[in-house]
């Protein structure tokens, strides 16, 4: 079987070696590099479109669009971290009086279970009763363990690392900005003409899907953003503003979801007592992923023509492989595997 191997099977056999090498070793330590270089690709529309109106040359067009970028990640980025680091310290420092009030609660509940368990045998009340108080108690005192301003000053102290991280993704964005004609021009000539024109039409191709599919979650994104700012206003207004701008964000994440900030904020409230305002708050989450789940189909299906399903999938086996980072490359790739195949450089005609 060795014997009948072409000189390109070897080739795709080396390649694909590679291929794996690079993702199993290279990638992690890269991520900054990579997410630099798909954030150059999402901006270089915006730098052509302003060279065309204005007749300047990229380098100029470039510094402008980066210094953008940079002032509205900036202000973003403050406004957020600001916010959530009150938030995390106040959480932090109101644990312990919050599960003192879930055992005060276990104690009213205990005096009322007594009125119904008068008939059952006494030893196995009693097993019932200590079992749930010996669960209250490990609950209480891990949460009281892992959720403290010294664990969550640790997290904190692994910001040099991060900013390490992003100083490195903004000088590689600059650079990608401004090096990606030369890039694409060299890429090209290490081409063949027909292969050129096979690859031009795929990223032509993958920049139109990819366009589509990040205008489909925004959109989506904003009618969430308006639907949760309406029903926070309705439900809480003191932390309207601020819970709406964090469930828009998560509810990005199509495998996430707006769920995952409600549901154990409404869990909470109900377990501390608070049930008019945690029943609420779930019904808020059950409207919100309806709405998701209604409109998503219908508005994915209009500007990329890859299903909700499809798109699940590969972010989910993205994240499962590559972590974060998976749930852009997932999809980018899973779109770029049908380009190629629309372009003919993957010829896949196989049928059972």
């Amino acid at each position: 079987m060795i014997r009948t191997l072409t000189k390109r099977h070897w080739t795709l056999i080396f390649i694909a070696v590679l291929l794996i090498l690079f993702i199993i070793f290279i990638l992690p330590v890269s991520i900054p590099l990579i997410v630099a270089f798909f954030t150059a690709l999402l901006l270089n529309p915006t730098i052509r479109l302003l060279q065309r109106k204005t007749k300047i040359s990229r380098k100029v067009a470039v510094s402008i669009i980066f210094l953008l970028f940079l002032l509205l990640v900036g202000i973003a980025g403050t406004f957020i971290v600001t916010k959530a680091v009150t938030q995390v310290v106040n959480f932090a420092e109101e644990v312990p009086s919050h599960f003192n009030q879930l055992n005060d609660m276990y104690e009213e509940w205990e005096n009322d279970l007594q009125q119904y368990t008068n008939n059952l045998p006494p030893e196995f009340v009693k097993q019932i009763s200590d079992s749930i108080e010996e669960n209250l108690t490990a609950l209480s005192n891990t949460a009281k363990e892992k959720i403290t301003l010294d664990n969550i000053a640790e997290i904190f102290s692994k910001v040099p690392q991060y900013l390490i991280s992003f100083i490195v993704y903004l000088i590689a964005l600059f650079l990608f900005m401004l090096e990606l004609p030369l890039l694409k021009a060299k890429m090209y000539n290490l081409l063949t003409k027909e292969t050129a024109e096979k690859v031009s039409f795929m990223n032509r191709r993958l920049a139109d899907v990819l366009l589509g599919f990040l205008k489909a979650q925004f959109l989506v994104s904003l009618l969430i953003l308006a639907v949760s700012l309406i029903g926070l206003f309705l439900i809480t207004p003191e932390v309207a503003i601020m819970m709406s701008l964090i469930i828009w964000i998560v509810d990005l994440i199509p495998i996430i979801g707006s769920i995952i900030i409600l549901g154990p904020w409404a869990l909470f409230l109900l377990l501390a007592g608070d049930t008019a305002l945690g029943i609420q708050l779930a019904v808020l989450a059950i409207i919100l992923l309806a709405v998701r789940r209604i409109v998503e189909p219908k508005v994915m299906g209009q500007h990329i023509g890859l299903s909700p399903l499809a798109t699940l999938i590969a972010m989910f086996i993205g994240l499962k492989l590559l972590g974060l980072l998976g749930f852009i490359l997932g999809p980018l790739l899973f779109i770029a595997f049908n380009s190629a195949k629309e372009a003919g450089i993957i010829k896949w005609n196989t049928k059972i």
